[in-house]
């Protein structure tokens, strides 16, 4: 059998460390959260460490369970770039 080669997702619903830190703050193990969020204990530090993304429902669920907004644990999308008056903008 070949080995198989564990990649992180290219695209994360969730900031992992905003998780964590949310999560620590409100004072739960990841065993307690994943338990009220309705998921395993292993997915919950998936989630925390990047290797996984949450799914949209998960990601309200875990907001919910830490009494927090879904925008502190969502992940932030780029910025666009400000420009200054007269700057030349390209697409």
């Amino acid at each position: 059998m070949p080995d198989r080669q564990r990649t992180r997702p290219s695209r994360l619903h969730q900031e992992p460390e905003a998780v964590t830190w949310a999560r620590e703050k409100a004072g739960l193990t990841k065993r307690a959260l994943a338990e009220l969020v309705g998921i395993s204990e292993q997915l919950m530090g998936e989630i925390e460490s990047g290797w996984r993304s949450a799914t949209p429902s998960n990601l309200l669920k875990i907001a919910e369970a830490l009494n927090c907004p879904v925008v502190v644990v969502e992940r932030k999308r780029a910025a666009a770039p400000s420009y200054q008056h007269g700057e030349a903008r390209s697409c």
